[in-house]
């Protein structure tokens, strides 16, 4: 998926979340997911070429509209497979004082060979990480959708050298 530096594919825009992370929130969807989790809670984005193209200047404009916003979360689809152009979003959205949350199909680990995503998750508050699994399916698990999945402190984390569980990881795994 080629975009231009500032453009990236999105299946929506959620204007005001209160279920996508802590506080309220702007929720960017991004299209194109080359996991394919059975039992995907989001099927629609998963077409690379689906979606809509939209610019960060769209975005930003769009996120400034609403003062309660405390941050965005990036979810999909797949994120990190529009890692580039998400890192200036972030950047931006970072200086104006917002938490950054993202949820990906690939673990900490696999995050970490990768510059171009480890780029992006580095600018990251929170990475709720792993692949779906409807075997691990739990309507109560806050902020994601299976057991496997980790809700990790990214400072805390690039500080340790390890994935650390954050403080909204409210159960054990």
């Amino acid at each position: 998926m080629s975009l231009q530096p500032n453009t990236l594919r999105v299946s929506a825009l959620k204007h005001d979340s209160s279920v996508d992370g802590p506080g309220l929130r702007y929720v960017i969807f991004l299209q194109g997911c080359p996991h394919r989790c059975p039992g995907c809670h989001n099927p629609g984005t998963l077409d690379v070429d689906g979606g809509f193209l939209v610019s960060s200047e769209e975005i930003l404009c769009d996120l400034s509209r609403n003062p309660l916003i405390s941050g965005i979360t990036l979810s999909g689809g797949e994120p990190l497979e529009q890692a580039e152009p998400l890192t200036g979003l972030v950047k931006t959205v970072k200086s104006k004082g917002l938490s950054v949350w993202l949820y990906s199909g690939y673990t900490w680990e696999e995050i970490m060979v990768s510059d171009s995503k480890w780029a992006l998750l580095s600018l990251c508050d929170v990475l709720v990480d792993g692949r779906f699994d409807k075997t691990r399916k739990s309507p109560h698990l806050p902020f994601r959708g299976s057991e496997n999945q980790r809700i990790i402190d990214v400072p805390a984390s690039i500080s340790a050298g390890r994935a650390v569980p954050s403080s909204y990881q409210l159960t054990d795994n």
